[in-house]
């Protein structure tokens, strides 16, 4: 995971960014900028990696917005560009209290 998070980092640091019509909206209903977006990947870690995604492998990174707060970024691995596909502040109602950890739902 760790190649993955510095071709992240990489691919962002030199703006190869696929904002996609989802993710856009998402920040706009949750009130998270571009630069949130930026911010957390640039200094954010993998927490949870989909190699098997399609059409993309992707992941679940946390990292903090410019404002300190938490941000999670589902990220997906393009050719030569990073897919961002979501970004949400995590709740306590679904995370352990790292927001790293998913809280067992069968509960």
């Amino acid at each position: 995971m760790e190649n993955n998070l510095e071709f992240a980092k990489k691919l962002c640091e030199q703006n190869k960014l696929r904002w996609t019509s989802h993710i856009m909206m998402r920040i706009l209903q949750r009130g998270i900028s571009i630069y949130d977006v930026k911010t957390a990947i640039l200094n954010g870690e993998i927490i949870e990696d989909y190699p098997n995604d399609y059409p993309y492998p992707s992941c679940l990174l946390i990292g903090k917005n410019f404002n300190g707060q938490f941000l999670h970024v589902v990220i997906g691995f393009g050719e030569n560009e990073l897919w961002l596909i979501t970004a949400y502040k995590p709740s306590a109602e679904k995370w352990e209290m790292d927001l790293k950890t998913r809280k067992d739902e069968k509960i």
